[in-house]
């Protein structure tokens, strides 16, 4: 019988082998998944839409937050000093009158000069 004759490809050395494991080792990105089909919402009741409207429309024609801020904390310095305001009043008109009302008058020119306000 005749032998069969070994064939003399070359077998793959170290590092080829190395590389290939390397690259089938390597993660491939995972597929996109479909989204989950979105399930309709129940329409909110008025006041809850008006609600969340509001809180969204702070700043708009101007600062609505800062502004119910100032109001709010000028009534309670109003109740908190009733009582004094009339004397307050008083003090204000004889500071303008004496040594200071040069002074207080330029600053008030000052502040005016740079508002907005004509």
């Amino acid at each position: 019988m005749a032998k069969a004759k070994k064939s003399k490809a070359k077998k793959p050395g170290k590092k080829k082998a190395i590389k290939r494991a390397a690259a089938k080792s390597r993660k491939r990105p995972a597929k996109a998944k479909k989204p989950a089909p979105r399930k309709a919402k129940k329409a909110a009741p008025v006041k809850a839409r008006k609600a969340a409207t509001k809180k969204k429309q702070i700043v708009g024609e101007g600062n609505y937050a800062a502004a119910k801020a100032f109001d709010k904390d000028q009534t309670n310095f109003v109740k908190r000093n009733k009582a004094k305001i009339p004397e307050m009043g008083k003090e204000a008109e004889q500071a303008l009158e004496g040594r200071e009302g040069p002074s207080l008058i330029a600053a008030e020119q000052e502040a005016m000069s740079r508002s907005m306000i004509d």
